[in-house]
């Protein structure tokens, strides 16, 4: 009988040994519920297809605003180190199926379940710079349109970089310096530093609540803010707009994107904070809770940013479309002499007006007041962002 589920790993000949599971793994498997042993595999699969989907199919999306392309292939490259991590969890799970208790002891304090936890830990804080990153940046061109500047190159590559090498940074300094961290990654079975109970290591604890409690908690909170500014400024735009109806509307599509990528993000991260918060409080936290925190809750972000940043945005609508077009224009056997098949042609403004494309007005449009512009101004924004 002993205090802490991981001591059984001392023992491993031992008949029974108790406690027999800390929530996350059992004597037998490194995942203790079947439920968890067959949804790592689902989850993975889903992050994994999805975000390299994306990366795939966003090149052959002609916007005009590349840049913006690149930070998103970024984001899903991120995002798909969260499916490789569940992945390698998943196959060390079928590695040690029926005798973990064997191998408990050196798979956490291996090389393995470091990189491992690394990698998810990367995955997480690179992808939570990013939404940031792309949060302010949607902020700045529809709450201040006049002041919203094209993005240059050098200068998006520079912080798309600097987001990476922090992320690297905040992931393997725990390796750096054993005597002060000890074993950060490997205090459970799935290799993931969420440190709900009291660590042995006091500077563990301290990082741990550094990173969740203080950047992610900053993060989320100017991600709120930003996307409760945008949909208030787009709302005071549309108020003093002449064509109510359709301002309504866009508004509307506009706020159904917003509250999804808010929701998605408080999914995520409330949960996480909630358990830090109790950690600290020295609050006992059944380890079932991590094991489904770190396997159901966490790659959510992962998993539906794909959808929400690519695959329910109009240019890929409107280019899939493009392509059915095509396809049964071929199929088609009539006119075939007149038929022909063209690529996409639309034209997607994600964030920042061109200025060498701007497109020609039917009629001009006389501006008396500063107001009026930024309506106008705001209104082009919204119909490029929905």
């Amino acid at each position: 009988y002993f205090k802490k589920f991981q001591y059984c790993g001392y023992a491993p000949h031992v008949r029974s040994c108790k406690p027999n599971t800390d929530g996350i793994s059992s004597l037998e498997n490194l995942l203790a519920s079947i439920i968890q042993r067959v949804f790592v595999w689902v989850v993975s699969a889903i992050t994994c297809f999805g975000n390299i989907f994306v990366i795939c199919m966003r090149p052959y999306i002609r916007s005009e605003n590349k840049l913006h392309a690149i930070s998103i292939m970024s984001l899903c490259c991120a995002d798909c180190l969260m499916g490789i991590y569940l992945f390698v969890i998943g196959a060390f799970d079928l590695k040690y199926r029926g005798e973990y208790n064997k191998h408990a002891q050196l798979w956490m304090d291996s090389i393995h379940c470091q990189l491992v936890g690394s990698l998810a830990i990367l995955s997480t804080e690179v992808s939570v710079l990013l939404l940031t990153y792309l949060t302010l940046e949607k902020y700045i061109c529809i709450v201040y349109p006049f002041r919203c500047l094209k993005p240059r190159k050098r200068r998006t590559i520079s912080i798309l970089v600097l987001i990476w090498i922090i992320g690297f940074a905040v992931a393997f300094i725990p390796l750096s310096n054993k005597e002060f961290f000890r074993n950060y990654y490997g205090t459970n079975g799935v290799c993931f530093p969420l440190h709900s109970e009291q660590s042995e290591s006091s500077a563990s604890q301290i990082y741990s609540v550094v990173i969740f409690l203080g950047v992610n908690l900053a993060a989320f909170i100017i991600i709120v803010f930003s996307y409760g500014s945008m949909f208030y400024s787009v709302h005071q735009t549309a108020i003093t707009a002449t064509e109510i109806r359709n301002h309504i509307k866009k508004e509307m599509t506009l706020a159904k994107r917003f509250f999804f990528i808010v929701f998605t993000d408080a999914l995520c991260w409330i949960p996480i904070f909630i358990l830090k918060l109790l950690s600290l409080l020295q609050v006992e936290i059944p380890g079932t809770i991590t094991s489904w925190v770190v396997i159901f809750i966490l790659p959510i972000n992962s998993a539906l940013n794909p959808l929400l940043y690519t695959l329910t945005t109009r240019p890929f609508k409107e280019m899939i479309h493009q392509v059915w077009y095509n396809y049964r224009q071929r199929r088609s056997k009539r006119d075939k002499g007149s038929q022909k098949t063209y690529g996409p042609s639309f034209i997607w403004v994600e964030m920042w007006p061109m200025h060498e494309n701007t497109p020609k007005l039917s009629k001009p449009v006389l501006c008396t007041d500063s107001s009026d512009a930024s309506v106008t101004t705001q209104s082009t924004r919204l119909n490029s962002y929905t």
